[in-house]
């Protein structure tokens, strides 16, 4: 009697292992599991309104270049264990720095690097403060959010820049290659980029330890206040790629691109599977996130929902997707 109730315990401890085991992948991968939820929803729901053409689909992922560029560095902070608050109002200063250079008569190329180095420059003091001067990287770069969207609006006093030049338009927005958008190439490349410097280089295992354990980080050897200036250096950098994509898009420069950009990419991170408190990353599933977000935002707006509708609808979907991502404490 003993040894069956020893085998039955054993029994139901192997269950429940192959239950959690799978519970743990579906978690691992919910991203994903809702994304296919998503699609099949606004599938069912819209019916023919074109949402499942081919050219809704590069519509989606076009319009959300942007959110996955930003998202894809703003993972390496967040998996360091920081925050980034100022994306949004850095896009706007790129744009604005890049379509008042090619007005001033430049040259798209030297306006391209201007734009770029704008945001290094703003990626750079956020870094310094963090790191240096140890404030919360929530306060710095809240501040800096505020900061520079004053900048923006104080630079140009709200009026658009426009911004005539085929080249710098093809390349960040119009143009299409073997007839794949720009916007979906800027964003796919980036992501493979990222997914490779964060799993297979040593400053992506130094930013996953960095944002894991900050003290085991560091007795290892890893200089985790550079790290950490860093990947706000990247952010900055990341957040003027989408000025620029914006602006090409557009084919103008405005000082509120970007607004709310912030919470979507942070949104886009989490969704991804990326850990809020740091050491867990994926980009691949960040852009799937980013993606979720931009197929949300597109099936609501087919089915005719004011932007009322649409935030209180996308605001629910994208809080059951981290809540049943997120693994309960033990």
């Amino acid at each position: 009697m003993q040894s069956k109730a020893i085998s039955l315990t054993e029994r139901d401890m192997q269950r429940r292992f192959d239950i959690g085991q799978v519970l743990g992948f579906v978690q691992d991968h919910s991203v994903y599991f809702f994304f296919a939820a998503v699609i099949a929803f606004f599938a069912v729901t819209i019916g023919d309104n074109g949402f499942l053409s081919v050219t809704n689909f590069f519509n989606i992922a076009r319009t959300t270049a942007m959110i996955s560029i930003v998202a894809f560095a703003m993972t390496f902070v967040i998996a360091s264990g920081e925050l980034d608050l100022s994306v949004g109002s850095v896009c706007a200063l790129s744009a604005l720095t890049c379509g008042m250079a090619i007005e001033a008569g430049t040259g798209w190329f030297v306006a391209v690097i201007l734009a770029l180095l704008s945001g290094l420059v703003i990626g750079a003091v956020n870094g310094f403060f963090v790191t240096r001067i140890r404030i919360p990287s929530f306060l710095v770069t809240l501040g800096m959010l505020q900061l520079i969207r004053g900048v923006d609006m104080r630079v140009t006093y709200t009026n658009p820049v426009a911004i005539a030049d085929k080249t710098f338009n093809s390349l960040f927005g119009s143009g299409k290659l073997y007839g794949i958008p720009s916007l979906i190439i800027w964003s796919v490349v980036f992501a493979l980029i990222g997914h490779v410097v964060l799993k297979y280089t040593t400053f992506g295992r130094q930013v996953l330890a960095t944002g894991g354990n900050r003290v085991a980080a560091e007795y290892s050897g890893v200089r985790t206040s550079n790290v950490k200036f860093c990947v706000f250096m990247i952010s900055g950098v990341a957040a003027a790629l989408a000025g620029l994509l914006y602006s090409g898009m557009m084919q103008t420069a405005r000082f509120n691109y970007g607004e709310g950009l912030e919470l979507s990419a942070i949104a886009a991170v989490i969704l991804g599977g990326t850990s809020l408190f740091g050491g867990k990353a994926s980009i691949i599933g960040t852009f799937a996130g980013a993606l979720m977000i931009g197929t949300i935002n597109n099936g609501l707006i087919i089915m005719g929902l004011d932007v009322s509708e649409q935030m209180i609808v996308a605001g629910a979907i994208i809080i059951l997707a981290v809540a049943f991502a997120r693994k309960p404490s033990h």
